[in-house]
Protein backbone atom coordinates (compact mmCIF):
# COMPACT_ATOMS: atom_id res chain seq x y z
CA UNK A 1 0.00 0.00 0.00
CA UNK A 2 1.02 3.23 -1.26
CA UNK A 3 1.35 6.01 2.37
CA UNK A 4 -1.88 7.40 1.71
CA UNK A 5 -3.84 5.73 -0.94
CA UNK A 6 -7.89 6.21 -2.22
CA UNK A 7 -10.17 3.07 -2.07
CA UNK A 8 -13.58 2.65 -2.63
CA UNK A 9 -14.70 6.14 -1.49
CA UNK A 10 -12.60 6.36 1.54
CA UNK A 11 -8.54 7.44 2.12
CA UNK A 12 -6.60 4.88 3.45
CA UNK A 13 -3.69 6.60 5.49
CA UNK A 14 -0.57 4.47 6.79
CA UNK A 15 -0.70 3.50 10.34
CA UNK A 16 3.16 4.56 10.90
CA UNK A 17 2.58 8.11 9.57
CA UNK A 18 -0.16 9.14 12.35
CA UNK A 19 1.44 7.26 14.90
CA UNK A 20 4.61 9.21 14.33
CA UNK A 21 2.53 12.86 13.80
CA UNK A 22 0.91 11.51 17.49
CA UNK A 23 3.92 10.58 18.95
CA UNK A 24 2.95 7.19 19.35
CA UNK A 25 4.53 4.03 18.69
CA UNK A 26 2.55 2.51 15.83
CA UNK A 27 1.76 -0.83 17.58
CA UNK A 28 -0.41 1.55 20.28
CA UNK A 29 -2.65 3.33 17.28
CA UNK A 30 -4.77 0.78 16.56
CA UNK A 31 -5.63 -0.15 20.09
CA UNK A 32 -5.93 3.87 21.22
CA UNK A 33 -8.15 4.10 18.20
CA UNK A 34 -10.36 1.37 19.10
CA UNK A 35 -10.83 2.96 22.66
CA UNK A 36 -11.94 6.17 21.25
CA UNK A 37 -9.14 7.67 22.58
CA UNK A 38 -7.71 8.56 19.38
CA UNK A 39 -10.33 10.10 16.88
CA UNK A 40 -10.37 11.69 13.48
CA UNK A 41 -11.83 14.16 10.64
CA UNK A 42 -11.54 14.11 6.89
CA UNK A 43 -12.38 16.59 5.16
CA UNK A 44 -12.41 17.51 1.41
CA UNK A 45 -11.57 20.97 -0.20
CA UNK A 46 -13.72 23.44 -1.72
CA UNK A 47 -13.18 25.97 -4.37
CA UNK A 48 -9.63 26.65 -4.41
CA UNK A 49 -8.66 23.53 -2.23
CA UNK A 50 -10.73 21.50 -4.68
CA UNK A 51 -8.55 18.03 -5.00
CA UNK A 52 -7.37 18.38 -1.40
CA UNK A 53 -8.04 16.63 1.53
CA UNK A 54 -7.31 17.38 5.15
CA UNK A 55 -6.60 14.50 7.56
CA UNK A 56 -6.91 15.81 11.54
CA UNK A 57 -6.26 13.00 14.36
CA UNK A 58 -7.10 13.75 17.95
CA UNK A 59 -5.32 12.32 21.01
CA UNK A 60 -5.84 13.30 24.56
CA UNK A 61 -2.86 15.96 23.91
CA UNK A 62 -2.14 15.96 20.90
CA UNK A 63 -3.47 17.14 17.31
CA UNK A 64 -1.88 15.64 14.32
CA UNK A 65 -2.92 16.89 10.88
CA UNK A 66 -1.71 15.97 6.82
CA UNK A 67 -3.29 17.90 4.10
CA UNK A 68 -2.74 15.84 0.76
CA UNK A 69 -3.42 16.44 -2.72
CA UNK A 70 -5.64 14.07 -5.39
CA UNK A 71 -2.90 11.82 -5.87
CA UNK A 72 -2.25 11.09 -2.21
CA UNK A 73 1.28 12.98 -2.27
CA UNK A 74 1.08 14.75 1.56
CA UNK A 75 1.14 18.80 0.93
CA UNK A 76 1.39 19.69 4.56
CA UNK A 77 1.48 18.02 7.59
CA UNK A 78 1.58 19.92 10.96
CA UNK A 79 1.22 18.91 14.94
CA UNK A 80 0.03 20.22 18.00
CA UNK A 81 1.62 18.97 21.43
CA UNK A 82 -0.76 20.40 24.60
CA UNK A 83 2.27 18.88 26.97
CA UNK A 84 0.01 17.54 29.91
CA UNK A 85 -3.26 20.01 29.38
CA UNK A 86 -5.85 18.36 27.57
CA UNK A 87 -7.15 19.23 23.95
CA UNK A 88 -9.13 22.46 23.85
CA UNK A 89 -12.38 21.79 22.39
CA UNK A 90 -11.44 24.53 20.33
CA UNK A 91 -9.25 22.35 18.67
CA UNK A 92 -11.69 19.37 18.43
CA UNK A 93 -13.92 18.16 15.99
CA UNK A 94 -17.57 18.65 17.37
CA UNK A 95 -18.96 15.61 19.18
CA UNK A 96 -15.18 14.84 20.27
Amino acid sequence: MKPIAFENGTIQIDAAIVAEGLGLAPSLLQEEMRAGRITSLAERGVDADLGRHRLTFFAEHRRFRVVIDETGAIIQRSAVDFGNARLPKSVRKSGG
